[in-house]
Protein backbone atom coordinates (compact mmCIF):
# COMPACT_ATOMS: atom_id res chain seq x y z
CA UNK A 1 0.00 0.00 0.00
CA UNK A 2 1.36 3.39 -1.02
CA UNK A 3 1.47 6.07 1.65
CA UNK A 4 1.50 9.83 1.37
CA UNK A 5 5.23 9.73 2.23
CA UNK A 6 5.82 7.70 -0.95
CA UNK A 7 4.34 10.32 -3.28
CA UNK A 8 4.57 13.70 -1.52
CA UNK A 9 6.89 16.53 -2.46
CA UNK A 10 9.41 16.86 0.36
CA UNK A 11 11.24 19.95 -0.85
CA UNK A 12 8.37 22.32 -0.09
CA UNK A 13 8.44 26.01 -0.87
CA UNK A 14 6.84 27.69 2.13
CA UNK A 15 6.32 31.25 3.25
CA UNK A 16 6.12 33.06 6.57
CA UNK A 17 3.40 35.29 7.98
CA UNK A 18 5.47 38.34 6.96
CA UNK A 19 5.64 37.37 3.26
CA UNK A 20 4.07 40.14 1.19
CA UNK A 21 1.36 39.77 -1.42
CA UNK A 22 3.86 40.85 -4.08
CA UNK A 23 6.33 38.13 -2.98
CA UNK A 24 3.56 35.51 -2.99
CA UNK A 25 2.48 36.56 -6.48
CA UNK A 26 6.05 36.13 -7.72
CA UNK A 27 6.27 32.64 -6.21
CA UNK A 28 2.93 31.62 -7.72
CA UNK A 29 4.02 32.94 -11.11
CA UNK A 30 7.52 31.46 -11.21
CA UNK A 31 6.94 28.15 -9.43
CA UNK A 32 3.47 27.43 -10.86
CA UNK A 33 2.10 26.36 -7.48
CA UNK A 34 -1.51 26.74 -6.46
CA UNK A 35 -0.98 26.55 -2.70
CA UNK A 36 1.69 27.97 -0.41
CA UNK A 37 1.95 26.73 3.17
CA UNK A 38 2.63 29.36 5.83
CA UNK A 39 5.00 28.18 8.56
CA UNK A 40 6.49 29.68 11.70
CA UNK A 41 10.19 29.77 12.57
CA UNK A 42 10.06 26.16 13.83
CA UNK A 43 8.45 24.83 10.65
CA UNK A 44 5.02 24.38 12.22
CA UNK A 45 2.19 24.82 9.76
CA UNK A 46 0.23 27.96 10.58
CA UNK A 47 -1.90 28.52 7.47
CA UNK A 48 -2.13 28.30 3.69
CA UNK A 49 -2.48 30.85 0.92
CA UNK A 50 -3.86 29.78 -2.45
CA UNK A 51 -3.56 31.45 -5.81
CA UNK A 52 -7.31 32.01 -5.59
CA UNK A 53 -6.76 34.09 -2.45
CA UNK A 54 -4.60 36.47 -4.47
CA UNK A 55 -7.06 36.56 -7.36
CA UNK A 56 -9.83 37.57 -4.94
CA UNK A 57 -7.89 40.73 -4.10
CA UNK A 58 -8.65 42.09 -7.55
CA UNK A 59 -12.36 41.46 -7.48
CA UNK A 60 -14.78 44.29 -6.77
CA UNK A 61 -16.23 44.60 -3.29
CA UNK A 62 -19.93 43.82 -3.31
CA UNK A 63 -21.97 45.55 -0.67
CA UNK A 64 -24.17 43.02 1.10
CA UNK A 65 -27.90 42.95 0.66
CA UNK A 66 -29.54 44.35 3.77
CA UNK A 67 -32.97 44.52 5.27
CA UNK A 68 -34.22 47.31 7.45
CA UNK A 69 -36.29 46.38 10.46
CA UNK A 70 -37.32 48.85 13.17
CA UNK A 71 -34.49 51.27 12.30
CA UNK A 72 -31.93 48.45 12.30
CA UNK A 73 -29.97 47.58 9.19
CA UNK A 74 -29.27 43.86 9.10
CA UNK A 75 -26.87 42.49 6.45
CA UNK A 76 -28.11 39.26 4.92
CA UNK A 77 -25.49 36.55 5.19
CA UNK A 78 -24.16 37.84 8.51
CA UNK A 79 -22.21 40.86 9.66
CA UNK A 80 -18.86 39.11 9.34
CA UNK A 81 -19.11 38.54 5.58
CA UNK A 82 -18.40 42.14 4.61
CA UNK A 83 -15.56 42.38 7.14
CA UNK A 84 -13.94 39.15 5.84
CA UNK A 85 -14.19 40.44 2.27
CA UNK A 86 -12.62 43.75 3.27
CA UNK A 87 -9.84 41.96 5.13
CA UNK A 88 -9.02 39.78 2.11
CA UNK A 89 -9.08 42.64 -0.38
CA UNK A 90 -6.84 44.88 1.74
CA UNK A 91 -4.40 42.17 2.92
CA UNK A 92 -0.74 42.97 2.43
CA UNK A 93 0.91 39.90 4.01
CA UNK A 94 0.34 36.19 4.41
CA UNK A 95 -0.66 36.86 8.02
CA UNK A 96 -3.66 38.85 6.77
CA UNK A 97 -4.52 36.65 3.79
CA UNK A 98 -3.89 33.06 4.89
CA UNK A 99 -6.58 30.61 5.80
CA UNK A 100 -5.93 29.11 9.21
CA UNK A 101 -8.72 26.55 9.06
CA UNK A 102 -6.36 23.81 7.94
CA UNK A 103 -7.03 20.44 6.38
CA UNK A 104 -3.90 18.29 6.57
CA UNK A 105 -2.77 14.71 6.30
CA UNK A 106 0.00 12.76 8.03
CA UNK A 107 2.79 11.15 6.03
CA UNK A 108 1.74 7.63 7.09
CA UNK A 109 -1.77 8.00 5.68
CA UNK A 110 -2.64 5.96 2.62
CA UNK A 111 -2.81 7.63 -0.77
CA UNK A 112 -6.48 6.71 -0.96
CA UNK A 113 -7.11 8.53 2.35
CA UNK A 114 -5.41 11.64 0.97
CA UNK A 115 -7.43 11.36 -2.25
CA UNK A 116 -10.66 11.10 -0.27
CA UNK A 117 -9.80 14.18 1.83
CA UNK A 118 -8.88 16.20 -1.25
CA UNK A 119 -12.02 15.13 -3.09
CA UNK A 120 -14.37 15.78 -0.17
CA UNK A 121 -12.81 19.15 0.66
CA UNK A 122 -12.32 20.14 -3.02
CA UNK A 123 -8.60 20.79 -2.48
CA UNK A 124 -5.87 20.78 -5.12
CA UNK A 125 -3.06 20.31 -2.61
CA UNK A 126 -2.80 19.04 0.92
CA UNK A 127 -0.12 19.91 3.48
CA UNK A 128 1.55 16.88 5.04
CA UNK A 129 2.33 17.37 8.73
CA UNK A 130 3.90 15.18 11.35
CA UNK A 131 3.70 16.53 14.88
CA UNK A 132 2.41 19.85 13.55
CA UNK A 133 5.57 20.35 11.46
CA UNK A 134 5.25 20.66 7.68
CA UNK A 135 7.09 17.73 6.08
CA UNK A 136 5.66 17.84 2.57
CA UNK A 137 2.82 18.61 0.19
CA UNK A 138 0.73 16.20 -1.80
CA UNK A 139 -1.15 17.42 -4.86
CA UNK A 140 -3.74 15.96 -7.17
CA UNK A 141 -1.06 15.31 -9.80
CA UNK A 142 0.96 13.34 -7.21
CA UNK A 143 -2.05 11.10 -6.66
CA UNK A 144 -2.63 10.70 -10.40
CA UNK A 145 1.05 9.78 -10.91
CA UNK A 146 0.79 7.17 -8.15
CA UNK A 147 -1.80 5.32 -10.22
CA UNK A 148 0.98 4.20 -12.57
CA UNK A 149 2.94 2.50 -9.77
Amino acid sequence: MLTVADIMTCDVVSITAATTVREMAEIFETKHFGTLPVVDSEGKLWGVVTASDLVEQDRPLHMPTVISLFDWVIPLGGEGVLQRDLDKITAQTALELASTELVTVVSTASVSDAAEIMSNQKLHALPVVDGGVLVGMVSRIDIIRSMNR
